[in-house]
């Protein structure tokens, strides 16, 4: 479902009880282009989950990656950053 910001003032009761009880996922959108998003709590959970699944494998690739290198502050600063 789509609707405008408008639309969504005027119909927010609704919009959230479409969310909750239907499962739909309603997209906002401001002139024409869609801004933002009303979903569910099981939506945002899973997202929730999904990125920290994301994150726990990234930093098992860094790890797995890492050499074992490691250089002072003093020499990071000298190096420009």
């Amino acid at each position: 479902m789509v609707i405008s910001l408008e639309q969504l003032r005027d119909n927010l009761g609704d919009t959230v009880n479409r969310v909750t009880f239907a499962d739909e996922r309603v997209f906002i959108t401001r002139n024409e282009k869609k801004v933002a998003a009303i979903v569910s709590i099981e939506d945002v959970e899973l997202l929730d989950e999904l990125e920290m699944r994301a994150d726990v494998e990234a930093l098992r690739q860094v790890r797995a990656e890492d050499d074992g290198t490691r250089i002072s502050l003093e020499e990071l600063l000298a190096e420009g950053f």
